[in-house]
């Protein structure tokens, strides 16, 4: 055996406990699972009492029944999967438990039923485009859930497991909302701001859409991610390396110093001045101590008059410490057409344009091909 064979299983071994307790979902934070945690724990409360006001307790029927935990998990640990949306969530259960009901009356023996149960589900779920794993939980329950499930019969789908999926899917959409997730998770594709036929800028190179169904097909795999979200995220990707690649350039090493900005006490007369003399498309606006207070453009400019208190909208900001190319995603948005470079006291140092920025990828790109040429 050689040397490097023989080193190979340590390797295994020594990575194992590692890769056992890594986690297993990209992007997870340790602020998410707590908020996850303390989500399940009000809504399930919540959901059996509830239950238990409206139905009456008793043996006569379970106030929440067990696949509701599988589906708090989804609902407060994973809320951006597609398994995890409020059809997904209610009409899963529902109609999972309908078949599951479908399978103990035509079958008697009880281990083919559950077999049954489970497959008519995921096949019900998938053509109803709500497929929800405890969904199979919800077809074993309504199989062998016993005398006091069957004395139910097809009013079980409906109370208690449409009951208790609609009250916990209400609970999560005032959860998410308190704790300012996107829930139900909506992926925006990029627009064009311009309201021409043409796509935005993201989707006119690099990785396009018809690159991402070709990875899919080729790789065969289903996997728990909206499609939309995928492309977002390769997209994010792309920036993210280009800013990597080029972190040396900073944005102080590009950014315009002397800033023509307005104070907030000035009118809109004078603000639309200073942009038209300038030929520049974003105002910053200081107060009297010169802090940020936000950004005016020729569009408020010109629909207004009298004080720019009311025009000033929310600045895109960043440290002019930051990486350049790292100002590439909000400055190819459509919508943002300049970024204001402020110091920790919130206090203008420079300015990055959507032409500075251009500039310097422009001189990136041909240091690259320099370099690549004398190669």
């Amino acid at each position: 055996m050689s040397p490097s064979s023989s080193h190979e299983p340590t390797q295994k071994r020594s990575s194992l406990p590692s890769r056992l307790f890594h986690p297993i979902l990209a992007g997870a934070t340790l602020r998410d699972r707590l908020l996850a945690c303390f989500g399940a724990l009000a809504a399930i409360t919540l959901t059996g009492l509830i239950c238990g006001y409206l139905l009456g307790e008793g043996a006569h029927l379970p106030l929440i029944v067990a696949p509701m935990g599988a589906s708090a998990v989804l609902l407060f640990a994973v809320p951006a999967s597609p398994l995890a949306q409020p059809w997904s969530i209610i009409g899963g259960n529902t109609i999972s438990a309908i078949m599951g009901v479908i399978a103990a009356s035509l079958i008697k023996d009880p281990i083919i039923a559950t077999g049954v149960g489970v497959s008519l589900a995921i096949a019900a779920m998938s053509f109803t485009r709500c497929l929800h794993p405890p969904g199979g939980a919800a077809a074993l329950t309504a199989v062998l859930g016993g005398p006091v499930v069957a004395s139910w019969g097809m009013l079980f789908p409906f109370v208690p497991v449409a009951l208790n999926s609609c009250i916990l899917v209400a609970m999560g959409l005032l959860f998410h909302k308190l704790s300012r997730h996107n829930y139900p998770h909506v992926t925006a594709p990029p627009a064009n701001v311009h309201l021409t036929a043409d796509p935005p800028p993201a989707e006119r190179a690099g990785i396009l859409d018809a690159d991402i169904d070709a990875a899919l097909a080729t790789l065969n795999e289903t996997f728990d991610i909206d499609r939309d979200d995928l492309a977002r995220v390769f997209r994010q990707v792309e920036y993210e390396a280009a800013a990597r690649v080029h972190a040396g350039i900073k944005c102080a090493d590009i950014m315009s110093r002397d800033v023509v900005a307005v104070d907030v006490d000035e009118t809109v007369e004078q603000a639309r001045w200073l942009l038209l003399h300038h030929n520049i498309r974003t105002l910053p606006v200081k107060d009297r101590n010169g802090h940020l207070l936000g950004t005016v453009g020729l569009r408020e400019l010109a629909i207004g008059s009298g004080s720019l208190k009311g025009l000033v909208s929310s600045p895109t900001t960043a440290s002019a410490s930051d990486p350049a190319l790292g100002l590439l995603p909000v400055l190819t948005d459509g919508r943002t057409h300049a970024v204001i470079l402020v110091d920790d006291e919130n206090r203008i140092v420079g300015l990055i344009s959507q032409t500075d920025l251009l500039s310097a990828v422009a001189r990136s790109l041909s240091n690259g091909t320099l370099q690549a040429t004398a190669a």
